[in-house]
């Protein structure tokens, strides 16, 4: 069974960091592409961060940039997103996804609330 679980969301004061993992069963991440999606409430999932295969290239977004770093470790079959200096615009659902040619595996996401 394929399967994506994310865990290491939280509250979190402005300012802290939090550490995302995203485990894959029942494939192998290795030949994928890696990505980490948020989605706040009323609005449209968003691509955070990227990274390829082999982990050699990685793609941000504006909002994150010089604050999130996406790493991998395909002999854990884990991919992981550092999160510093949060903001309260960070608050969302957290969300994990593997591509490759023609499949995509999603996760359940995992909840990152920052507030005082």
């Amino acid at each position: 069974q394929v399967q994506l679980v994310e865990s290491g969301g939280g509250l979190v004061q402005p300012g802290g960091s939090l550490r995302l993992s995203c485990v894959a069963s029942g494939f192998t991440i290795s030949s994928y592409a890696m990505s980490w999606y948020r989605q706040a409430p009323g609005k449209e999932r968003e691509l955070v961060a990227a990274i390829i295969s082999t982990g050699a290239s990685t793609g941000y977004a504006a909002s994150v940039l010089g604050r999130f770093t996406i790493s991998r470790d395909n002999t854990k079959n884990t991919v992981y997103l550092q999160m510093t200096s949060l903001k309260p615009e960070d608050t969302a659902v957290y969300y994990c996804k593997a591509f490759s040619f023609g499949q995509t595996y999603w996760g359940q996401g995992t909840q990152v609330t920052v507030s005082s």
